[in-house]
């Protein structure tokens, strides 16, 4: 038995049955399908790898404890491991429609918590897996070394077999919980003391820690009192979703930050801010000298923690200028703001505050996740999270990934957020919106398109040769019969440069 992270327990604790807490991706591969007991056997191989996918979560009695992830002695493969086909014809309409109705149902509690549907029947031979994992089991940057993991990195894989030597640990009893979290709070103030006194030992650098969570925490202040604009982007939500993506190619922000500077997070943030100002024009609201506030969370992930399977992430606050027409402007209102907001500290004041809420007893931290989650109405607009995939070709059963794209949920009030997610040269841009208030949402997946299309000619009018772009340029989203590009080896900008 292992119990939950504060962090990992609060994406738990504010879901319910609208606000669904499941992250996703769908990752497009070449054909033809594989045969559902082929998929389902290469998952298989890969479970000794994912201890995670085998257990469940137990709460324990009165909240006297955090959630606990214990072995699930009725493990079954195949409820996780799913198949259906998009009807005729197969195309990009077709596979949002399913992927929105399957990202609308909840995950069931009772189980493991993540699914996988080979889905068949996309069009020019090709075939998507539509992947549900919990939040409270990974976060952006651990479910991209997930991916890493269940696919191979060779289209012939590995012939080595990995012995699986998995026997459930007994399922432990109500009174078992309760005795372990009376135990478990008896010990913890004595670590808590010996973490401090240890903290002593480097006074210089708790100094520069404490500083900087303090100006974060000023930074978090002067954001609340600041609040979020009130838009039609905020109000209240149901359970169903829709579900649309924008395509870029990484190639392209190179093109841009070689004119203009800046970082690759910086681009993604500006050619947002164009999608949201055409969102909200269509709507009739006026942009004229606003800002959306966007949540950014930021990986705090050291090198040492990669491969654990679990949140490690902090958060900062940014406003997105749709006010301003001018697509340079807003690239360099942007780029002047994160570049303030890194020297505020936010991210640090985040994991400070994120860490001290181990010091809270379960049931207060239960709670205060569900206040926070209805504060964001106030202090949101949307979330905008950018996660660096692998620069690298995956495959599964010797079938190359084409492209993959991200889900990220709604909660709260808020209708619509975005995902980023890089691969191989792409760069794509997974969009959720509510079902009933967010109808339109392609229009900001249109904007996102556009928005890097002005940015990379005003590049080139600018001296930096385009040249190349014909034929890195992604297919219109309007015509869904033409087939993506597949993804090119050997990107010329890591989404992780600065």
């Amino acid at each position: 038995m292992e119990r939950m992270s504060p962090l990992d327990a609060s994406f738990l604790h504010i879901e319910d049955g609208i606000s669904h807490m499941h992250i996703g991706s769908v990752a497009i591969f070449e054909g033809p399908p594989p045969a559902y007991e082929d998929f389902a056997a290469m998952v298989a191989r890969k479970l000794p790898l994912i201890p995670r996918y085998r257990q469940v979560v137990r709460f324990t009695p009165m909240g006297l404890g955090r959630p606990a992830w214990i072995d699930d002695p009725g493990f079954n493969l195949g409820y996780h491991v799913r198949h259906t086909a998009l009807p005729d014809p197969g195309g990009e309409e077709e596979l949002r429609k399913v992927v929105g109705r399957l990202m609308s149902q909840q995950l069931d509690r009772s189980k493991p918590l993540w699914e996988l549907w080979v889905a068949e029947g996309l069009d020019h031979g090709r075939w998507a897996l539509i992947s549900k994992v919990h939040h409270c089991m990974v976060d952006g940057v651990s479910g991209t070394d997930l991916m890493a993991v269940l696919l191979d990195l060779k289209r012939e894989p590995d012939p080595a077999v990995i012995e699986d030597r998995w026997l459930p640990a007994p399922r432990p009893s109500r009174a078992e919980l309760v005795a372990q979290a009376i135990a478990e709070r008896a010990v913890n103030p004595y670590e808590y003391v010996r973490g401090l006194r240890s903290l002593t030992r480097a006074p210089r650098m708790v100094s520069s820690q404490l500083t900087d969570a303090a100006k974060g925490l000023v930074s978090y202040g002067s954001m609340i009192q600041r609040g979020a604009p009130e838009t039609t982007l905020n109000g209240p939500i149901g359970p169903h979703r829709r579900w649309d993506w924008a395509r870029t190619r990484l190639s392209d922000v190179k093109i841009v930050r070689a004119a203009y500077g800046g970082t690759v997070n910086d681009v993604v943030l500006a050619v947002i801010t164009r999608g949201f100002r055409d969102l909200l024009r269509s709507r009739g609201e006026p942009v004229a000298g606003r800002h959306l506030t966007t949540m950014v969370p930021v990986s705090v992930r050291s090198e040492s923690e990669r491969g654990a399977y679990n949140n490690k992430v902090s958060a900062m606050f940014a406003r997105l200028p749709v006010g301003l027409e001018d697509p340079i402007d807003r690239l360099n209102a942007i780029r002047s703001q994160m570049e303030g907001l890194k020297d505020s500290h936010q991210a640090v004041a985040g994991e400070v505050l994120t860490s001290l809420t181990g010091f809270a007893p379960p049931m207060l931290l239960a709670l205060g996740a569900r206040a926070a989650g209805r504060m964001s109405q106030r202090n949101l607009n949307t979330i905008t999270t950018n996660v660096p995939g692998p620069q690298f070709p995956l495959y599964a059963l010797g079938r190359r990934m084409l492209e993959a794209i991200p889900y990220v949920p709604l909660a709260s009030t808020l209708r619509t957020t975005v995902a980023i997610f890089s691969y191989d040269g792409s760069l794509t841009f997974g969009v959720t919106g509510d079902y009933d208030e967010a109808a339109d949402i392609g229009v900001l997946c249109d904007g996102i398109e556009d928005g890097m299309d002005e940015l990379v000619a005003l590049s080139g009018a600018s001296g930096i040769g385009t040249e190349d772009l014909s034929a890195t340029k992604p297919a219109p989203r309007s015509d869904p019969t033409v087939a993506p590009p597949a993804a090119q080896q050997g990107s010329p900008a890591s989404p992780e440069s600065d």
